[in-house]
C-alpha cells in the first residue's frame, strides 16, 4: 500500500499495532557464514507489519533472524536508500511502489534476483522482467473514501467519480495529501493525470482548488485527524467527510472496531481509484545477499502473502493467495482503476508534482 505511505495501511486506533522490532536481532553475526546467529535486515517504510508467528516460522526454517529498520514514509525511505546505496542499511528494501519505482531503478538501488514464486504473481503486476531487480509484493487502490453517516445525515449522495468532486454540492468536503510528500497524495495526482491526460489534469485541479479541497502533509493527518469518518478522525473532531485513502480502509475500520459493526462506516468512490503496486528488492552492496534472497522468497511465499492483508491492509499479488472475507465484503478492489505506465510516471512525475505545487499550494 502505502504508497506508500502505503497503502492500504491504517495507523492510530486502526490496528497498525504490529512491529517486527521484537522479531529481529542486532546480532553481531549478521551475514556471517557458519557459526553465530545470522541476521538479515529489511529496510522499509513505517507501515511495515507482519504476524510474529509467520516471521518466526521463516526464521526457524531459514536460520536467519529478521531485523526490520523502518525509515519514515515511502518517499523518505526510498530517498534515504538511494543516498546510502553504496553502504546500505540493510539487505532488502520493501515498499517502493510504482509511483517511485523509476527513481530506485535509475539510481541502481537493487541488484538482480528472481524470487521463488515469481511465476505465481499475477501478470498485470509483473515488471522489470528482463532484469528482475524488483519483486512485486502487494497491491492496493488509492481512492477517495467517504463518511457514510455524514452523507446520510445531510441527505447527500456520496461522490462516485473524479468529475463529481468538483461539483458545488461537494465544496469544502475533501481533504487530500500533499503530492510532493505523501504517497497517496501522489497517487491521487497520478489518477487525475491518467483520467484527464496531459492537457486536462491541471485544469481539473484548478476546479478542485476552487471547490475547497484541503491539502495536508501526510495520510496520517488527513485520515486520522481531518476525516470525519475514521475512528481517529472522530476523536480529533475532523470535519471533512471525504478523504484520499485506500479501498482497503473500510475493512480496517471494521476489523479494529470494538464491537465490530455489521457494515463499514466508510465507503469508497470507486471512480476515483489509482492502482498502486509495491515492490521489494535485494539492495546493491547488501552485506548478506544470500539472506536477502531468502527473505525475498519469504515475502512472495503463500504464507506471507496470506498473512499480509490484515497486517498492512493490502492485497496479495500471488494468484493463489486467499484474501480475507473482510476484504471481499468491505473493501473490494476497484474494477477499473486508473493506471499509468511506469515509464510515463518516470518521465513526468517530477514536473507534474512541481506544476501541482504551483497550482494548489501557492
Amino acid at each position: 500500500m502505502s504508497i506508500t505511505k502505503k497503502v492500504s495501511v491504517l495507523a492510530v486506533g486502526l490496528g497498525m499495532v504490529g512491529t517486527l522490532a521484537a522479531c529481529g536481532s542486532s546480532s553481531d553475526g549478521a551475514g556471517s557464514g557458519s557459526g553465530g546467529a545470522k541476521t538479515v535486515t529489511l529496510v522499509s517504510h513505517d507501515s511495515w507489519a507482519a504476524s510474529k508467528d509467520v516471521v518466526a516460522a521463516f526464521e526457524k526454517e531459514s536460520g536467519y533472524k529478521v531485523k526490520v529498520l523502518k525509515d519514515g514514509d515511502a518517499g523518505q525511505a526510498v530517498n534515504k536508500a538511494v543516498l546510502t546505496k553504496d553502504n546500505p542499511q540493510g539487505d532488502v528494501f520493501f515498499g517502493v511502489d510504482n509511483t517511485l519505482l523509476s527513481r530506485a531503478l535509475d539510481n541502481g538501488l537493487f541488484q538482480p534476483y528472481e524470487a521463488k514464486g515469481s511465476d505465481r504473481v499475477r501478470p498485470e503486476y509483473r515488471t522489470d522482467q528482463d532484469k528482475h531487480r524488483v519483486t512485486p509484493i502487494d497491491t492496493g487502490d488509492i481512492c477517495v473514501n467517504y463518511d457514510k453517516a455524514w452523507f446520510s445525515e445531510h441527505r447527500l449522495t456520496p461522490p462516485k467519480s473524479f468529475d463529481d468532486l468538483v461539483k458545488p454540492e461537494y465544496k469544502d468536503l475533501l481533504v487530500t495529501e500533499n503530492a510532493g510528500s505523501s504517497s497517496p497524495g501522489l497517487g491521487f495526482l497520478l489518477g487525475t493525470a491518467a483520467q484527464y491526460g496531459d492537457e486536462g489534469w491541471e485544469g481539473y485541479w484548478k476546479k478542485l482548488r476552487a471547490n475547497g479541497v484541503k491539502v495536508v502533509d501526510s495520510w496520517e493527518q488527513a485520515y486520522n485527524e481531518e476525516f470525519s469518518g475514521s475512528a481517529g478522525g472522530k476523536k480529533a473532531k475532523g470535519d471533512r467527510p471525504l478523504v484520499v485513502s485506500y479501498a482497503s480502509s473500510p475493512p480496517a475500520e471494521v476489523v479494529y472496531a470494538d464491537p465490530q459493526p455489521d457494515t463499514a462506516p466508510t465507503g469508497v468512490a470507486h471512480g476515483t481509484c489509482f492502482r498502486q503496486v509495491e515492490y521489494a528488492g535485494l539492495l546493491s552492496n547488501a552485506k548478506n545477499p544470500e539472506g536477502g534472497k531468502a527473505l525475498l522468497d519469504f515475502l512472495l511465499s503463500k504464507s506471507f502473502q496470506e498473512d499480509m492483508p490484515l497486517n498492512m491492509f493490502v492485497y496479495p499479488v500471488r494468484e493463489d493467495a486467499r484474501v480475507p472475507e473482510a476484504f471481499s465484503k468491505f473493501g473490494p478492489q476497484a474494477k477499473d482503476p486508473q493506471t499509468l505506465d511506469p515509464a510515463k510516471i518516470a518521465d513526468n512525475r517530477d514536473q507534474w508534482v512541481k506544476s501541482w505545487t504551483s497550482l494548489v499550494l501557492k
